[in-house]
């Protein structure tokens, strides 16, 4: 068992006790505020305070959906987009979480390092992109090399602010035990860093949605951005809210997916970590 681990092992039941309500219950309550927009909506263009030539109805946007599914153009265009959401997220994930703990481990790494990568994060990150088609040429490469290194800041700053921030009391009682430089590694670092890493790979997995649409939306072709554009170009609104409506729910499904599966790793952890990034696109 590792040292964070043994720490907070005693607090997790009190700390589930203390959760409130049932996780389904909060689920159903979540959805209380957009069903009522939902609604509203629908209301308001009824009576013509909002004109529907400009925000159709929900109930056009689903009967938009249904049609779009059927003739198979939506179904494609969400997995392409999902498909570079994943890649990116996946390679960006995995280099930001190495080089996050390389920098937070070893100080002369970091010295060297940050000054450089902090300078590049703060470049908005679609500026970019010209860079990259020259680099990469069209295709799929340049959207997922934006998308790998948007997540790559965010889980590097993450991972790098865990290590540093671990209770030096976590090393000592390690080094008490006279483990190695790899077993304090992998049994106390690695373990502390796991709730700062999933909330900075919650943001990440947000603003990679957002960098991929960005990307379609510009370069073209295919995707949910592209879909969006292609559909206000043609002036085809309810295809276009029907695209938005699609995105939407994508980014709260992969937050909600990446949050259950922080949840699961980390069930010793007796709370989530509150953590605030500046956030650069």
């Amino acid at each position: 068992m590792s040292v964070p681990q043994a720490e907070a092992q005693g607090s997790t039941a009190a700390a589930a006790v203390a959760g409130g309500r049932p996780a389904h219950r909060r689920a159903r309550i979540g959805w209380i505020l957009p069903l009522s927009l939902v609604l509203l909506w629908e209301g308001l263009t009824a009576v013509g305070v909002i004109d529907d030539r400009f925000f159709p109805p929900p109930s056009t946007i689903g009967i938009g959906a249904v049609r779009m599914v059927a003739e198979g153009d939506l179904l494609g265009d969400t997995l392409l987009t999902i498909t570079r959401i994943a890649a990116g997220f996946v390679i960006g994930g995995i280099l930001g979480y190495l080089t996050g703990l390389a920098t937070g481990v070893f100080l002369t790494a970091r010295r060297i390092v940050e000054p450089t990568l902090s300078a590049i994060y703060t470049v908005p990150k679609i500026a970019l992109l010209p860079v990259f088609l020259t680099i990469f040429g069209f295709g799929e490469a340049p959207k997922i090399a934006l998308v790998s290194l948007t997540v790559f800041f965010y889980v590097w700053i993450y991972t790098m602010e865990a290590v540093v921030q671990i209770p030096r009391g976590y090393r000592d009682a390690a080094r008490s035990f006279r483990v190695t430089r790899r077993q304090e590694l992998v049994h106390v670092v690695m373990p502390a860093t796991l709730p700062s890493v999933f909330t900075g790979l919650r943001v990440a997995i947000a603003v990679a949605v957002l960098v991929t649409i960005s990307s379609e939306y510009i370069v073209g072709g295919s995707g949910l951005g592209y879909l969006i554009f292609n559909s206000r170009a043609l002036f085809k609104i309810e295809d276009a809210f029907v695209g938005i409506v699609v995105v939407a729910f994508l980014g709260y499904t992969l937050q909600l997916l990446v949050m259950r599966i922080g949840a699961r790793v980390t069930r010793w952890h007796g709370s989530a970590p509150v953590a605030t990034v500046r956030v650069n696109v």
